[in-house]
């Protein structure tokens, strides 16, 4: 990667979903905003190349992709008779912003548009990524276990009903934010697991600047609801799991499982901030939901200062209570790998096998297959599971990782 490509990638990641969200105020169409916004970073590509980096490359861009929208409505009234509307949005390109709602901020105001409850939950994670996060079609694809085409369709249908159904781009008014509040949590859940292991094979491993990004959304979306239990809990939980994200990735690249990870270099802050949180839910006396049960089981790992000091029993317990909330075979997974410590590899991978159906399109289902199998002594079934599981994974720290354990197997073993 040259130089410009390198300051480019950067740019895009810190700077995408600004963009995005200034171009869809203006001009009040994603689909206009999203392809003038990649039509910019195009330009730039071709431009810094041959001129250098301008000072402001962010002004650049949005000046650049600005442009290219207003030349595409442009173009669009003369072919539909709206030329009078290219004319007032080029007043509007001046003229002062509308109001946002209950918080002032470009991009929670694209966060819920994305997600507005007029829209099937998937459409929802899957718009916010691309407008959002900046992902591709494809890293979205990957993430969803779905085609790269069918994404595509899912994504254009959600712009267009957006468009069709005039979907207001602000901020719901206080009254009306408890009713939408579900929905922009489970997009954020989503946009932070993509940053925290990145799907697309080329891309970093870990995406500090989407996880950032989820964190800073969530703590906007807690000051407007700083009484909504499952706010604080998702929050908790993010900041539990960032807290341990520099220790996540070797050195080499290669992803680093709890039991292995320095927990010296974790960041306490972001651990004491979490757990006061998940403490603050306690006291609460309120029935948690699904986010609290997941922080507190955050909070219990990142409360012991070795692998073997987890409370494995606790663990187990808060996912028994998590699969009351939240009864898919990825919770039941999760759990399995707990009872594997608690009560031997041989009990979970009975629990793992009855997943298969659900799961058999998905990595960790057949990494967690291959280390059961592994700690059983069962090489060649194990060896085979790695290799299933190396086929399915997207990211290249994952990637590395199964592929150093299926190596260190032997060359023949027990089979079943």
């Amino acid at each position: 990667m040259t130089a410009v490509e390198d300051v480019l990638a950067r740019v895009h990641r810190e700077e995408w979903a600004r963009l995005v969200a200034v171009l869809v105020r203006r001009f009040g169409d994603l689909d206009v905003a999203e392809d003038a916004a990649a039509e910019a970073f195009a330009v730039a590509l071709q431009k810094w190349r041959a001129d250098g980096v301008p000072p402001n490359p962010a002004a650049w861009l949005t000046t650049t992709a600005g442009n290219k929208a207003l030349d595409r409505v442009r173009r669009e009234g003369k072919r539909d008779d709206k030329q009078k509307q290219a004319h007032m949005l080029t007043d509007q390109l001046s003229g002062p912003p509308e109001p946002t709602g209950a918080v002032e901020d470009e991009r929670l105001r694209l966060l819920f548009t994305c997600a507005h409850p007029a829209l099937a939950m998937e459409a929802r994670v899957a718009l916010t990524l691309r407008m959002v996060g900046g992902l591709t079609v494809a890293e979205i694809a990957r993430a969803f276990l779905v085609q790269e085409t069918a994404m595509g369709q899912r994504i254009t249908r959600a712009k267009a009903k957006i468009k069709n159904a005039r979907i207001p781009y602000r901020v719901p008014e206080a009254a009306d934010l408890p009713s939408r509040v579900d929905g922009v949590l489970a997009v954020l859940y989503l946009v932070f697991n993509e940053g925290y292991l990145a799907s697309g094979a080329e891309s970093d491993p870990v995406r500090a600047d989407l996880t950032g990004e989820a964190i800073r959304l969530a703590r906007l979306v807690r000051t407007l609801l700083p009484y909504d239990g499952e706010v604080a809990g998702l929050l908790a939980l993010m900041l539990l799991t960032e807290a341990r994200r520099g220790a996540r990735v070797s050195a080499s690249g290669e992803l680093v499982t709890l039991d292995q990870q320095d927990r010296g270099s974790r960041d306490r802050g972001l651990i004491a901030e979490g757990h006061a949180l998940v403490r603050e839910r306690l006291a609460s006396g309120q029935a948690p939901g699904r986010y609290q049960v997941l922080s507190a089981i955050n909070a219990v790992h990142t409360d012991a200062a070795d692998a073997r000091d987890t409370d494995w029993s606790q663990v187990v317990a808060l996912y028994d209570q998590l699969v009351r909330l939240d009864a898919n075979p990825v919770v039941a997974l999760n759990r399995a790998i707990a009872v594997a410590e608690l009560d031997g590899p041989q009990v979970a991978l009975a629990q793992v096998d009855a997943l298969r159906g659900p799961l058999d399109d998905y990595h960790a289902f057949h990494a967690t297959r291959a280390d059961l199998l592994r700690r059983l002594g069962r090489s060649a079934d194990s060896r085979a599971a790695y290799d299933r599981a190396i086929a399915l994974a997207g990211n290249s720290a994952e990637s590395a990782y199964l592929t150093r354990r299926r190596d260190e197997l032997g060359a023949s073993g027990a089979s079943t």
